[in-house]
């Protein structure tokens, strides 16, 4: 035993027969916990949870037990207050979160002028790390990784699989309009272009939309073929019960992340509905576990936990970067802003060695460059990866 561990051991055994607890390490839990992104947000925080529990149960953080304050970060206002709560008044050593790329970028900015690290795990879009921050960093994929995998289908994949060339295809985009869905639609654009897709148009919509006819009647009008939609959960609901009430029925339909991983969104449209659909996301369960070690485990103990199967990937790569940035601050000589900063530039996790498969290497930016997503298909009622064939357990199947 490493003179560390006799020591973290020794810790433990005399503050139980001393009846004391354990020392304690307080970190902020900034996740959309209530409001219209509330599932997504819990999902992704029972990952960090699962997470902490892993490394408690190992003995904590040079120590001392993780403890969790949590902030609710319902909008961007609320965001911004509960950063400057958790900072100020819980005095959180740094902050993991947000699910939400709009939330992220709002409350890491109180988190940088505070001196305090901000750990994202599962927000996308380009301003995230765009803005050079010093104390943030993101372990998870990004918009540019979502736009040009799902392009990348599309050019392999989608339009083999329908017998035709790639830029015979026309192409409809369709957004919502916060960070998140305006950083991968203009990376669908770019790349599209690049491969010569035939992109016919590009709409944008709030997330909070009620009504999406109108753009499922262009989308017909126009007869779009293949439809990207980067979305939440309730608009990935309305576009796709909505096209199915109007008879649009586009070869293909690929979705960017958010409700298109998510069971509820397949139970709320019914099996008829979401088969064949298309997601470009973060690693999910039905995938090939050769390269993602760990992540039978992780459904174990998350169902243990929780009392039901996980519901989306977010759950799993929050719990992938949370566990490799927890391992790395035990290793610190302290949990100084800056000494934790020096800890995360040591992170260097290889590709495959991960339950999500992907690795860790902060880059640029402070960015993992070494992320990345898949493509999965809904088939049978379960989302099952199709692309790339190394994470692959079956084949993509369009048309008829």
């Amino acid at each position: 035993m490493s003179r560390k561990g006799f020591l973290t051991s020794t810790a433990i055994a005399l503050s139980l027969m001393t009846g004391q607890a354990m020392a304690e390490i307080k970190f902020g839990a900034l996740y959309p916990f209530s409001g219209q992104l509330a599932l997504l947000g819990e999902e992704s925080a029972r990952g960090l949870e699962i997470a902490v529990d892993e490394v408690n149960a190992n003995g904590g953080v040079q120590g001392e037990q993780i403890v969790l304050e949590r902030g609710d970060a319902v909008d961007n206002n609320q965001a911004i207050g509960e950063a400057r709560r958790l900072i100020s008044l819980a005095g959180v050593k740094a902050i993991f979160g947000t699910y939400s790329s709009s939330r992220s970028i709002a409350a890491s900015q109180v988190a940088e002028l505070s001196g305090i690290p901000y750990f994202e795990l599962g927000a996308v879009a380009d301003d995230v790390t765009g803005r050079g921050l010093q104390y943030l960093f993101r372990t998870n994929p990004t918009a540019e990784d979502m736009g040009e995998l799902i392009v990348q289908m599309v050019v392999e994949k989608v339009a083999p699989s329908l017998g035709k060339e790639p830029g015979d295809l026309k192409i409809g985009i369709i957004h919502e309009d916060s960070a998140y869905g305006t950083s991968v639609a203009g990376h669908q654009e770019r790349y599209g272009e690049e491969a010569g897709l035939n992109i016919v148009t590009t709409q944008g919509y709030p997330a909070s939309t009620v009504d999406m006819s109108s753009i499922v009647l262009s989308l017909k009008q126009r007869e779009v073929d293949v439809v990207f939609q980067t979305s939440y959960q309730n608009d990935s609901v309305l576009f796709l019960q909505q096209a199915n009430e109007a008879g649009f029925e586009p070869a293909a339909i690929i979705g960017g992340g958010g409700g298109y991983s998510m069971l509820p969104t397949a139970e709320a449209v019914g099996n008829d509905v979401i088969e064949g659909v298309l997601d470009a996301d973060f690693t999910q369960y039905a995938v090939n576990t050769d390269f993602t070690p760990g992540l039978e485990a992780f459904v174990e103990t998350y169902k243990e936990k929780y009392g039901e199967t996980p519901r989306s990937g977010h759950s799993l790569n929050n719990y992938v970067g949370a566990l490799a940035i927890l391992e790395a601050l035990d290793g610190a000589e302290d949990l100084e802003p800056d000494t934790i900063v020096e800890a995360m530039a040591g992170i260097d996790v290889q590709e495959g060695d991960t339950a999500a498969g992907y690795g860790i290497k902060f880059g640029v930016n402070n960015q993992n460059e070494r992320a990345s997503m898949m493509g999965m298909q809904w088939q049978d009622g379960q989302l099952v990866t199709v692309y790339p064939d190394a994470g692959a357990v079956t084949e993509m199947k369009l048309g008829n």
